[in-house]
């Protein structure tokens, strides 16, 4: 359900039916009078990452029982984690003129909501990945059932979290109501458990179906809940919605394009089970399929035009979410 990875360098990726877009050109695609501004994507980002990652070390303190919350701690405040969902979360909440204290806190709970999901995806149960954004995954640090323990403890947090201290003065009750119960939503049943499911049981054909639920449904879920906290219109949250579910399978596209092209020898067993469009099509067709990915996120972002520059930040998530043309930092 990986959304956000480790922050290192990697090699850039351009897709062929574009040409690479400079780091500080913005362009609304498909649109009749084309919208261009210098943004600094980079600076914007590392910048959240501080105030997110200073959040969360505040959110989970270490207590009694001190082990889970210890092996809590090492997931959610992993060094070098990107941020990408609770920054899209901040960045969407913006784009409707709302203010970013009053999205901090759910961006927090995305953040531990998805880094409950790795714990539980690394599992020797699920798909048995010994490591995790560069260092041993959770299980192999603190055990199977510690870890267990931790990403179930990490998802009534991330509720509570958003019941506790987002401020009711900024955010009425009514769409943090709203807000819970698309975090519910994403994660649950018909979510992200259902491509988790489909990604152990599924035969070749159920790719399209595991993508979009392990992986669309964190970037949908983030956009979505910065509208909701704004109090968007139904037709922006939809579009929202559409937008955030096309870059969240996109970036993990391109994610399985480049490690096809830097890996050279791979596990036959997970090989066999790939359900990523580049295990079952091979690259040239992932590539593809992130082209046209890369071409529907903008066009649902041609419906914010009139909120101005609020919509770059947005935009610029799709191009870095395809060409990975600038590392965030490895300080962070």
């Amino acid at each position: 359900m990986a959304f956000a990875t480790i922050i290192s360098p990697s090699p850039s990726l351009h897709l062929r039916r574009n040409r690479p877009i400079p780091q500080q050109r913005i362009r609304c695609s498909s649109s009749s009078s084309s919208i261009s501004t210098k943004f600094d994507l980079k600076t914007y980002w590392t910048t959240l990452i501080l105030e997110i990652n200073q959040k969360l070390d505040e959110a989970i303190q270490v207590q009694y029982p001190q082990q889970i919350y210890e092996a809590m701690r090492y997931s959610v405040l992993a060094k070098g984690a990107k941020r990408a969902p609770p920054v899209m979360c901040v960045a969407a909440c913006e784009l409707f003129g709302g203010n970013r204290l009053a999205a901090f806190p759910t961006a927090c709970a995305l953040e531990m909501v998805h880094a409950a999901s790795l714990i539980h995806d690394d599992l020797p149960c699920m798909d048995d990945d010994p490591s995790r954004r560069g260092r041993p995954s959770n299980h192999t640090v603190f055990g199977v059932d510690m870890a267990i323990l931790a990403g179930d403890a990490l998802f009534p947090l991330g509720f509570r979290h958003i019941v506790s201290h987002t401020p009711s003065n900024l955010v009425p009750e009514p769409r943090l109501l709203r807000v819970v119960t698309e975090i519910a939503r994403a994660v649950g049943s018909t979510g992200m458990a259902a491509g988790q499911f489909l990604d152990l049981e599924g035969g070749p054909n159920s790719v399209e179906f595991v993508q979009e639920k392990k992986y669309g449904e964190m970037g949908e879920c983030s956009a979505v809940c910065g509208g909701l906290l704004a109090g968007a219109a139904d037709d922006d949250i939809q579009r929202l919605r559409r937008y955030g579910r096309a870059v969240g399978v996109l970036y993990q596209v391109v994610d399985d394009v480049l490690e096809e092209r830097t890996t050279q020898d791979k596990d036959e067993k997970k090989k066999k089970n790939d359900k990523s469009y580049v295990g079952v099509y091979g690259v040239e067709k992932a590539m593809e399929v992130a082209e046209d990915l890369r071409a529907k996120a903008k066009r649902e972002l041609d419906g914010f035009e009139k909120y101005g520059e609020g919509v770059f930040p947005l935009y610029s998530f799709v191009d870095y979410a395809a060409d990975r043309g600038f590392s965030v930092g490895d300080q962070f």
